[in-house]
């Protein structure tokens, strides 16, 4: 590959060796490592060495003059710390156009949350109301003082009744545009609190980490390429300060982020009157999971807040059948103000599901109140081909005690292989009702109606599932019954006497539960075992058992295709007017058409674990019978990039790149290719 540098870039290659010729940092700076998700990491490195990929922002420092002039330094580099020219006159790459954002706010003294300095004033076309919103700054300059440094003047003053000893921030959020070099558009922002008067800072808004939202969404970065990144630079203009004229709709951090992940009917009107509708988001995990986002581990600040300092404005984002000014839904307790939040509703009671935080938010799955449930596979006897195995296991409660199967609702042993692909079944695996199985206390057994297949080779594995009903606080008025499960248990062993080769680890529940925190399905029978999902996700599975003959052809299951699917039910539904539609128990149709996957779809390392996104696919994996794709049956890559790249023309060229040798994806998609999966993947 060759270095390409646009037109009129050989005067500016000159010059940047002219400003830096001789520069010690420049010969010496550590190059920064990309990861696979950055464009920089597949590109020429000559070129990486000319434009420097990356963008980080940094505040110095500030100072509130006595007029109320408002000066931040600010500094402008490249990820190895190398200056960048702001205007991109020396250095390539143009940054927010010459103009970053820059945002100036402080925390009153009674107050938790910003106030900005910076507003504009916001009138809706259609209401005729107006509204004065935070901001960013307008009228101010900048003035450079040094390559890559610069003093920005807000062209807003702070008022003379400015209270010099409170909390400020100078907020700046900024992009540099590099796709002329197909490098992306780098964003970044940072955020410096500090005292006018000098003192350290001791008030601070820090409740929940970038991090922590980042677990799901990747890498955060609203309102387009502006170039707002992270927590601390939303939390400047997200406050009760901040209301959207049109919908009269407030965006104040912990109401709109509620709100909109409780799936309500929220509507805020943004940025060139773009509506954005959040009604139909899904949580996808029980709201009652707070620590999805006020994690336990964070290192926040006031990572306990939401424990310690309850509000009427975030709680009621979330139990809108309160209202606070009647005590409707409160218990008939009215409540005008937030003082005494706490006093009733302590981070933790004496028991679950009281009216403290933690109590009030337990999800009855995970009561400690409950017996537990777990499942272990000791031993697989006449485990060969031709034979019925025999499978010694344990059902025990969480402290070790043995549970009697007549307390079970449910207990299921599946049989299944190879684990290269799962197909040696007419539909992949045979499952029987174990609850009937022989034996008792530590030691229990059942014997399969169902042969392996003679013939039969390699890896094969045994799962078990089950579920119970259990019911906790009796005799009270929060008396329940809760049906659960327990992660399902497997097991491998070898058929024919060669070495076992467990199923290879595609995705890891690790990385499901840092979405699902307990990924639990098909009613508590499939828990927090991805490698179990697929015994019965497999090549040859489909919906055709469920799916009513009038709503044929059948829909496939397998897991590549079937999670792609999901996860990208509504942008590829959008993009393409695609549905996915499944049948599950009951013939109950599942429509995932609107769901809204929280990351960018290209992003495959939020799922993929060991590189597994990577091209060549094991030779072993089987076609994948998709009679509702435009392909059928589908070799595995076809049927696992085609479920996201879902136009003819993807499927014409996976096609014509097929032929009775097999699929020749990695020729050209390759991890070393041209157009690796990561490469074409790559979105920073």
């Amino acid at each position: 590959m060759r270095l390409r540098i646009p037109r009129g870039w050989g005067v500016r290659v000159a010059l940047v060796g002219a400003v830096f010729a001789g520069c010690v940092a420049l010969v010496s700076a550590p190059k920064p490592v990309y990861s696979s998700k950055e464009k920089a990491a597949y590109a020429d490195p000559a070129l990486v060495n000319f434009v420097r990929p990356g963008l980080v922002v940094k505040v110095l420092g500030a100072e509130i003059a006595q007029d109320g002039t408002i000066k931040a330094r600010v500094r402008f580099t490249d990820p190895a710390g190398l200056p960048l020219d702001k205007d991109g006159v020396t250095t390539p790459g143009r940054i927010s156009n010459g103009n970053p954002g820059m945002i100036a706010a402080y925390i009153p003294k009674d107050q938790r949350q910003y106030v900005s300095y910076t507003t504009n004033t916001q009138r809706s076309a259609a209401t005729g109301r107006s509204a004065i919103q935070a901001a960013a700054d307008t009228g101010g300059n900048w003035q450079k003082i040094a390559e890559g440094e610069y003093v920005y003047t807000f062209g807003t003053r702070a008022p003379a009744s400015i209270d010099r000893t409170a909390t400020h921030a100078i907020g700046i959020y900024a992009n540099r545009n590099l796709t002329e070099f197909e490098l992306g558009i780098n964003l970044d922002d940072d955020v410096l609190d500090f005292v006018p008067d000098g003192s350290p800072v001791t008030k601070v808004r820090d409740i929940i980490r970038t991090e922590s939202c980042n677990d799901c969404h990747s890498r955060m970065a609203f309102h387009g390429t502006t170039g707002r990144i992270s927590m601390p630079m939303c939390n400047l203009c997200h406050t009760p300060q901040t209301i959207d004229p049109d919908t009269n709709n407030t965006v104040d951090m912990p109401v709109m982020i509620h709100k909109i992940h409780s799936a309500q009917d929220y509507v805020v009107v943004g940025f060139a009157n773009a509506v954005h509708d959040y009604s139909e988001v899904t949580f996808p995990t029980d709201l009652r999971n707070c620590s999805v986002c006020h994690e336990e581990d964070s290192p926040a600040v006031q990572k306990d807040a939401w424990l310690t300092q309850p509000t009427r404005a975030a709680c009621g984002a979330c139990h809108t059948d309160v209202n606070f000014a009647t005590g409707a839904g409160h218990v008939n307790l009215p409540q005008i103000s937030d003082n005494q939040c706490s006093n009733c509703h302590v981070p933790q009671g004496e028991l679950e599901f009281d009216a403290s935080i933690r109590g009030a938010h337990t999800v009855p799955q995970r009561s400690s109140m409950l017996s537990g449930l777990q499942f272990e596979i000791l031993d697989v006897a006449d485990g060969q081909a031709g034979k019925k195995p025999t499978v010694t296991f344990t059902v025990k409660d969480k402290n070790g005690n043995p549970i009697e199967l007549s307390r079970m609702g449910r207990l299921a042993l599946t049989l299944t292989g190879p684990t290269t692909d799962y197909t040696a079944f007419q539909n992949g695996y045979i499952q029987e009702d174990a609850i009937k199985a022989q034996g008792s206390g530590d030691r229990l057994f059942w014997t399969f109606n169902t042969a392996i297949p003679e013939g039969a080779k390699g890896t094969w594995a045994v799962g078990i599932e089950g579920r119970r009903v259990e019911t906790i606080l009796a005799g009270t008025q929060k008396q329940m019954s809760v049906q659960y499960g327990a992660p399902n248990a497997m097991k491998y062993f070898s058929v024919d006497g060669s070495p076992i080769q467990p199923r290879r680890e595609v995705v890891s529940i690790q990385k499901c539960n840092e979405c699902h925190v307990r990924l639990s399905l098909h009613g508590e029978n499939r828990v927090d075992n991805v490698q179990y999902c697929v015994v019965c996700h497999n090549p040859k599975e489909t919906d055709t058992s469920r799916r009513p003959a009038g709503q044929n052809p059948p829909e496939s299951i397998d897991m590549a295709t079937m999670i792609h699917k999901i996860h990208g039910g509504k942008e590829l539904h959008e993009f393409f007017g695609s549905e996915f539609v499944v049948y599950g128990y009951g013939s109950r149709p599942h429509n995932y058409s609107e769901v809204t996957y929280p990351a960018p779809l290209s992003d495959c390392n939020m799922c993929h674990v060991n590189d597994s996104q990577s091209l060549p696919l094991p030779a072993t994996n089987a076609d994948v019978n998709n009679p509702r794709g435009l392909i059928n049956p589908a070799p595995p890559a076809t049927a696992a990039c085609t479920s996201c790249h879902q136009s003819i023309a993807a499927a014409s060229h996976a096609l014509a790149n097929t032929t009775r040798l097999g699929e020749s994806c990695a020729a050209c998609h390759g991890r070393n290719s041209e157009f690796s999966v990561n490469k074409v993947h790559a979105s920073q």
